[in-house]
């Protein structure tokens, strides 16, 4: 009996998910950074988009060997954060504050006191799966929205290593009534503002270039007044974590609904910048970003 690539991918997870838990973290992190050196030459489309991507993060003047050790520290990072992810259920709510410091948790308390829900706007920066799970030891209710991985039991039971701590996750692809639910609770959203779906968003210049990001996140907190707060994990180098949630940002509000997203946007990006900028090898983002849909490369 064979077995496609998507069910192989599911007990490849599962396997990791028993067995991670019982390597001692030194160990754990020192195996899966030495998987991703292996793995690295031969997964050439994501090294190309990586790659790609960090030309445009370090700027054109960047060394070519330069761009390749980062490229490498991504994958690096990348699998210390599945070691992460396949441990998270396994790990108490001491171990998980132990394991993350949160700077600026009195802007994300002072948001939520105007009772209008929070938007907390992020990238693939760090590892935000244990820094979700800190947020939500907190005793705020914290919704994320994470991509559909196929097969659908590879979904369910990702969403289950997320859900641990009492966090709620709800797919790309589903319905936007359960976010406005989110909101009107006066809980908080998680939203991802580096990597656009289905040729969706706002074409904006990110690090110098023209990319095309998703903006659902302006587009909610101007539609339902919520708080936009942005805030990033960022890895340590004992693997520990620091949690940075940033002020809210005051959005215009015109009346002109697209000048007042652009403007919003500009906001985003700005801090994106700040962050990825100062920490390349911990962006772990694996689709290419500034390659635009043929339609938009004209314009």
């Amino acid at each position: 009996m064979s077995i496609d690539q998507s069910s192989l991918s599911y007990y490849v997870y599962r396997f990791w998910g028993a067995v991670a838990p019982l390597i001692p973290p030194r160990l754990g992190y020192a195996m899966f950074s030495r998987i991703a050196n292996l793995a690295y030459p031969g997964l050439t489309t994501s090294r190309e988009n990586v790659c790609d991507n960090l030309r445009h993060v370090l700027g054109p003047r960047a060394d070519p060997a330069r761009i390749e050790a980062v490229a490498r520290q991504v994958f690096q990072n990348q699998a210390r954060n599945y070691y992460d992810l396949f441990r998270v259920a396994s790990l108490s709510a001491d171990q998980i504050r132990q394991l993350v410091t949160v700077n600026g948790l009195e802007r994300l308390d002072q948001a939520l006191s105007a009772g209008k829900g929070v938007i907390v706007v992020s990238a693939h920066l760090g590892n935000a799966e244990v820094i979700m799970q800190r947020f939500a030891l907190e005793g705020h209710p914290i919704t994320g929205v994470a991509e559909h991985l196929k097969p659908e039991k590879l979904y369910q039971y990702v969403t289950s290593l997320r859900a641990s701590k009492g966090m709620t996750v709800i797919p790309t692809d589903g319905f936007l009534r359960p976010l406005f639910r989110v909101l009107h609770n006066n809980e908080i959203l998680l939203l991802a503002a580096d990597r656009p779906e289905a040729e969706t968003g706002t074409l904006i210049d990110f690090f110098g270039a023209p990319a095309l990001l998703p903006d659902w996140h302006v587009r909610l907190a101007l539609r339902t007044s919520a708080k936009l707060l942005m805030a990033f994990s960022l890895r340590m180098p004992d693997n520990t974590f620091q949690a940075v949630a940033e002020p809210p940002l005051e959005l215009e509000r015109t009346g002109d609904r697209e000048r007042d997203i652009r403007a919003g946007m500009a906001q985003v990006v700005a801090i994106l910048e700040k962050y990825i900028g100062a920490h390349p090898e911990q962006w772990v983002m694996f689709q290419p970003i500034w390659r635009l849909p043929e339609h938009m490369r004209d314009s």
